[in-house]
């Protein structure tokens, strides 16, 4: 298998969780994807150079993480990158927030199959926090036709979660 179908196979599995990884250090959704995209970008220069070029999970994260500490360190914010630095604990809350953001990555990419009704009901619902009958009145729809899209959406959610889980496991 050549590193480029690596590196492309790769981004296509990790950008999403990493982006997400990257939203907890630097708080900027455009900027979480420039890192990500930079991160992959360096690997497929290094693969054309004809470079050495490590493709695995905890590399991609680390090269991540590194990114988005120099970033926090050049916009001169050194109270957040010395709490993040340094500590005994960061390998552990690194790998917890690697393990959180891919779960969110796999609950996006459920919600993100949903039928376009569904996935708006279902949004209106859990972040908006609206009622069903807050829903059905903006809608025009019936009570019962968003509690019937809510349980198609979560059992949906759930199952393409499930699925998820299985292809991740069987790499």
């Amino acid at each position: 298998m050549s590193d480029q179908y690596q590196i492309e196979s790769s981004f296509r599995l990790w950008y999403k969780p990493l982006c997400l990884y990257a939203l907890h250090y630097l708080g900027s959704i455009d900027e979480s994807e420039d890192v990500v995209q930079d991160v992959f970008c360096t690997l497929m220069q290094k693969a054309q150079a004809g470079g050495y070029v490590q493709v695995s999970k905890a590399y991609l994260y680390t090269s991540v993480r590194n990114r988005c500490l120099d970033i926090l360190k050049s916009s001169h914010t050194r109270d957040t990158v010395n709490s993040l630095d340094g500590t005994d604990g960061i390998a552990e809350e690194d790998m917890d927030l690697a393990d959180r953001s891919v779960d969110e990555a796999r609950m996006w990419t459920a919600i993100d199959s949903l039928p376009k009704k569904c996935r708006r009901i279902l949004l209106m619902n859990k972040v908006q926090g609206m009622k069903y009958s807050e829903i059905a009145d903006e809608l025009g729809i019936s009570e019962n036709t968003v509690r019937n899209q809510m349980a198609k959406a979560l059992k949906t959610i759930k199952d393409g979660v499930r699925k998820v889980v299985v292809f991740l496991l069987s790499l």
